[in-house]
């Protein structure tokens, strides 16, 4: 499998099944929506998500803009392989897609998040034994099959999950 475990937010592909991966994916939009929507008292919870800690790292807006991104390109991608096509966009501009995030209402990225995650679920929990090996292309152009496609999926939401939370703390100064 092409996805290593991660020392730093604690993912390991191997403790995950292809069916397991369908619902891990659904549970980041409840796991997104919290930080988005439950501020401090007294803060301006519309301010601390777009700020960013230094230069060069994402806001918990942007990041979470981003892992809209991710479901959407990956579920296109999952529904290439099963349809034997190529995607539209062989690489994707993963910066440039994120450039609007800033701009975007958080309640709407949430729900956008939210949306975006149970297509992606509902694709996968649709795939049969043979689809889950069928090769598909990363977001980099990388060929790979459809449970690795879900494993980076799973590993992306978890990981930025773990980014959102760091960038928050440094945006309230803990």
């Amino acid at each position: 499998m092409p996805v290593d475990p991660c020392a730093e937010c604690g993912f390991d592909p191997a403790d995950l099944r292809p069916p397991d991966m369908a619902t891990a994916v659904r549970s980041f939009g409840r796991r997104y929506r919290a930080p988005l929507t439950r501020g401090l008292p007294g803060e301006d919870l519309d301010a601390v998500v777009r700020i960013s800690p230094q230069p060069g790292v994402w806001s918990a807006l942007e990041y979470t803009g981003h892992v809209v991104d991710i479901f959407t390109v990956f579920d296109d991608r999952v529904r290439c392989a099963i349809e034997g096509r190529e995607p539209d966009e062989m690489v994707v501009d993963w910066e440039g897609k994120v450039a609007d995030a800033p701009e975007r209402d958080r309640i709407a990225v949430a729900d956008d998040l939210a949306d975006r995650a149970d297509d992606l679920a509902t694709t996968l929990s649709e795939l049969n034994a043979d689809e889950w090996r069928l090769p598909g292309l990363t977001g980099r152009g990388r060929e790979v099959t459809v449970a690795d496609l879900a494993a980076i999926v799973v590993h992306e939401g978890s990981h930025h999950l773990l980014d959102v939370g760091r960038v928050l703390r440094a945006a309230r100064g803990r």
